[in-house]
């Protein structure tokens, strides 16, 4: 009898990128978005910076080996690359932009070192540990914006849509994989966080802080919501998902960029 082909080898270096896929799109989202919205030298070191920090942690975690498993190969020079990377990155955003540019940074710490508390134990699924981590990521942009010389109120209606986009959708997917699995979550949750997100939004929005684009995108993720998390959602696997959260992501953050008003 033939024996089944073996599996096609894992390339090398994805055994040290981030395994959860939805961390990409809550992480990276929010980098471009600021980018795009308001660019500066200052804040492409900053950016670089993040993204470094948000690759660094699973490298990171194959250089120390916990439960007394050997270290990786290759882990510890993958993760001081990345750290040295982070850290000239914020560095770099720090003299052209100033320390007082670089103050939603202090509005990143809370949920960050929420994030890191859940990492160390091994928590990484919980929705606290999630929620934290895309908060810290979704700030992220305040901090964009004032290192571009936006004043605060601007800065931080930035912030704000970020978090409208990362929080329902958190807990979206995570009370979508659950109820697909036969297992208990509470709808209700999901469908609170994205009228919020959108009546936030709304807000933002007569205050002339934020388009009127980022409402109406907002509606449309109330309405993905309902529909995934409702009797209406269909039997459709995590990859599946996680193609449509992504095209979301993409839609969301270039809508908006380009409909936002030119400073």
């Amino acid at each position: 009898m033939t024996p089944p082909p073996a599996p096609a080898p894992t390339p090398r270096g994805s055994v040290y990128l981030p395994r959860e896929h939805g961390s990409w799109s809550l992480a990276l989202e929010p980098l471009a978005l600021g980018l795009l919205v308001a660019p500066s030298v200052a804040g492409v070191a900053l950016a670089v910076s993040a993204a470094s920090a948000f690759l660094l942690r699973r490298p990171l975690k194959l250089m120390l080996a916990p439960g007394g498993n050997p270290p990786r190969p290759g882990a510890r020079g993958v993760s001081l690359l990345l750290a040295a990377l982070s850290a000239l990155g914020l560095l770099a955003a720090w003299l052209l932009g100033g320390t007082a540019a670089l103050w939603p940074l202090l509005l990143a710490i809370p949920p960050g070192a929420l994030f890191l508390y859940f990492d160390r134990q091994n928590e990484m699924r919980a929705a606290a540990a999630e929620l934290s981590g895309s908060a810290a990521f979704a700030v992220l942009p305040a901090a964009l914006a004032t290192l571009a010389h936006w004043p605060t109120a601007p800065a931080l209606a930035l912030a704000g849509v970020m978090l409208a986009r990362n929080f329902p959708t958190v807990l979206t997917v995570r009370t979508y994989l659950r109820l697909n699995k036969g297992g208990s979550a509470h709808p209700l949750w999901s469908i609170f966080a994205a009228v919020l997100a959108l009546l936030g939004l709304l807000a933002l929005a007569r205050l002339h802080l934020a388009p009127w684009t980022a409402s109406v995108l907002a509606a449309v993720l109330l309405a993905r919501t309902i529909f995934l998390v409702t009797p209406l959602r269909p039997a459709w696997p995590a990859r599946r998902v996680g193609f449509l959260e992504a095209g979301i992501g993409v839609a969301y953050v270039g809508l908006i960029a380009l409909t936002w008003p030119a400073r």
